[in-house]
């Protein structure tokens, strides 16, 4: 067994996205090649409807596959393909944009006007990048949830757990997306497999991630926003913390619990064109995906 080291933790950046929703970003649009298989990772969490109410108009991907997963209020959406629907909380949408696809996302707040959620990019390899494009909408009750004796739960999205596997599948990254909480003061520790590239995403709660070069039951503390992990309790914890390899991860609870993001994927190794929604291998491809954009070509026809 061997502990995963803490390369970087950093706070995620406040963004302006779609129409105007302020978000937080973890990471995106720099240095593709940093957590391959993964390009993008949004945070969208406000309390007022003034910072999401306009949402996300009508946009195109072409070469990626998105995971949606809203904790509260609710996410319409509609698509190219005539499908349409609403996210509510605790539900997930996993959409695989391939040859091309227009859509919109709409939030809405809860009761309270609050609205959270998360929307992950996963880079599809080239050679399915032109693949018909496809989506899945899974309601909460379908996503199980494990709790372990000690009252520690894994919410398992994508992937298998603890015996456990989530109703979303057929993402060409291969991902597990678990969502961990972790009572307080407790320490947990959480295999992840050698060969992907991993990440933590710390949004309520404290904690400290143990570190590959301390010895077992030594904690390195790391400040979760800042460069060292004592992770102070704080509402509005957005923190990305990025490990490298081996073959598991171990987290010390804060006096408050945590609950964070664990999610890997395994790597593709592609060279990356982007710009905006749009991922592409080469240069030539990036621009006749905006070519077909601007002559009306971009939705290809179901074979």
């Amino acid at each position: 067994m061997s502990i995963r080291p803490t390369l970087e933790t950093r706070a995620a950046l406040e963004t302006m996205e779609g129409a105007g929703v302020k978000l937080h970003r973890a990471f995106g649009f720099h240095r593709p090649s940093e957590l391959d298989p993964f390009l993008l990772f949004d945070d969208f969490r406000n309390d007022s409807p003034e910072d999401f109410a306009a949402g996300f108009p009508w946009h195109p991907h072409r070469g990626i596959e998105t995971i949606t997963y809203v904790l509260d209020g609710e996410v319409t959406h509609a698509d190219s393909l005539g499908n349409e629907g609403t996210l509510s909380a605790g539900d997930v949408q996993w959409m695989t944009a391939g040859s091309g696809i227009l859509h919109q996302e709409m939030p809405k707040g809860n009761a309270r006007g609050a609205m959270h959620g998360f929307q992950l990019w996963a880079n599809l390899p080239g050679s399915l990048k032109m693949t018909a494009p496809r989506y899945q909408d899974v309601g909460a009750t379908d996503i199980p949830t494990v709790v372990d004796d000690d009252g520690t739960s894994v919410r398992v999205v994508v992937g298998e757990f603890w015996g456990k596997s989530g109703p979303v599948d057929g993402i060409a990254a291969d991902p597990q997306y678990l969502d961990i909480s972790v009572p307080a003061g407790l320490r947990k520790t959480f295999k992840v497999d050698t060969y992907r590239r991993a990440f933590a995403y710390v949004f309520a709660g404290a904690g400290r991630f143990s570190d590959a070069d301390v010895p077992r039951g030594v904690l390195l503390e790391k400040e979760v926003m800042g460069q060292e992990v004592n992770i102070r309790d704080m509402s509005g914890n957005r923190t990305l913390v990025r490990f490298g390899t081996g073959d598991e991860v171990t987290v010390q609870a804060g006096p408050k619990g945590i609950r964070f993001l664990l999610i890997s994927g395994a790597p593709i190794q592609e060279p990356v064109a982007w710009h905006g929604p749009i991922v592409m291998n080469t240069g030539e491809e990036l621009q006749q995906a905006f070519r077909d954009l601007n002559n009306g070509t971009f939705i290809k026809p179901a074979h």
